[in-house]
């Protein structure tokens, strides 16, 4: 059985170095012009051509292939083993998702093999996040790679294919080849494991360009609060709803908000119970600006802060939250999820960590300027899908 729809060409060894040699020796992540040279040299492969809207400032999207795999449980290959062999172990049922493409039910753990493969020389690594969307639809998205013993990082040096471990949490979804989940970022790397700016890097890039529009409160990175202040019409979040009709990732603006979401409104102690379980899209007090020469990552919080789950989809590209003439700043859109017990937020309350990463050069169309930009200027928002009341 074949769940690759056949296997990629790979470079060599000496042809990835050599194709590598034109993107630039300087360190740091890749921004989009440098992911088109790399695409153009067999760095990245795929049998259809790869698409303007795929590529991002500081990273590119990522295409479903023909077939998704429906699997027992969520798995990692290790490092003996290719994803194929354990499909062949773990596969349950397979989908085709050609034409009008095939639902993914709720609660199921699927498979798909990417349409884009890698040719990496060994001084470039990768690593991958949801897409915005998919994190405020509730879709939980990570990279597989062979013979890896993580999610969502690509080693240096990796020859082969990709595959999106997927499991819509909320809403049963319809997907289709070259639907667009999850991307993928790409770093030169240096001797040094930890690319993370300091919060004295910080510090200094804050003064030369504001970073966020409040107070600049630094701990391993950037913290964010929560806001439950309420918008215009009183809302402060958003929470799933249980039984909804079947959501098409590919509809964009398609969708009744009031069928798929339960409107949350100020409590007069401006606090908000998180039940175990429920899913909630709630936004960040801080309006927060990443300049061109840096991009921004949600990192996991600290467990002792809190027993939730904050923001799936994390990655932050060069030039969010730059709004010409508009107010400064874009407020984080936060996915929550409660864990084993009820937690009460309050307004203000410490929600999460930004981690900030040096561009090897800044991008030449930042996040804003191009049309796959969806939430530029962003308040509360809940994903393209969804129509604006």
């Amino acid at each position: 059985m074949n769940h690759g729809d056949g296997e990629p060409p790979m470079l060599s060894d000496e042809a990835a170095a050599s194709a590598a040699q034109g993107l630039g020796g300087r360190i740091g992540l890749m921004a989009g012009q440098t992911i088109r040279r790399m695409v153009a040299q067999g760095l990245i492969d795929a049998p259809l051509p790869v698409e303007d809207s795929q590529y991002q400032p500081a990273s590119l999207d990522l295409r479903l292939g023909a077939r998704a795999y429906r699997v027992r449980a969520s798995f990692l290959p290790g490092r003996e083993r290719s994803v194929g062999d354990q499909l062949v172990r773990s596969q349950l049922d397979e989908l085709s998702l050609e034409d009008r493409g095939a639902v993914l039910e709720r609660g199921c753990v699927y498979v798909v093999p990417l349409l884009e493969s890698l040719n990496l020389p060994v001084d470039i690594s990768a690593a991958a996040n949801p897409k915005s969307s998919t994190g405020r639809l509730d879709i939980f998205t990570r990279l597989i790679t062979d013979r890896s013993e993580v999610f969502d990082q690509v080693a240096g040096g990796y020859r082969g294919r990709l595959y999106a471990e997927i499991s819509p949490r909320s809403f049963s979804t319809r997907l289709r080849q070259g639907s667009k989940l999850n991307q993928i970022r790409f770093r030169r790397q240096n001797q040094s494991p930890e690319p993370v700016l300091s919060d004295s890097d910080l510090m200094a890039s804050h003064q030369r360009a504001p970073l966020v529009d409040g107070v600049l409160n630094l701990r391993g990175g950037l913290l964010l609060s929560v806001g439950l202040a309420p918008t215009a019409d009183g809302i402060i979040g958003y929470r799933a709803q249980k039984h909804t009709d079947i959501l098409d990732v590919d509809c964009v603006n398609a969708y009744e908000m009031g069928d798929f979401w339960e409107p949350l409104r100020l409590r007069a102690d401006r606090r908000l119970i998180l039940d175990p379980g429920e899913f909630y899209i709630l936004a960040s007090r801080e309006r927060i600006c990443i300049p061109a020469d840096l991009a921004a990552e949600m990192v996991p919080i600290d467990p002792a802060m809190g027993e939730f789950r904050v923001h799936y989809a994390g990655f932050f590209d060069p030039g969010f939250g730059f709004t010409p003439g508009g107010q400064p700043g874009s407020r984080a859109v936060l996915e929550v999820r409660s864990h084993e017990v009820p937690f009460v937020l309050e307004d203000g309350q410490i929600i999460g960590r930004l981690a900030f990463e040096r561009m090897a050069e800044p991008p030449e169309v930042l996040y804003g300027q191009g049309e796959t930009s969806n939430y530029q200027g962003q308040g509360l928002k809940l994903s393209k899908h969804f129509r604006t009341p």
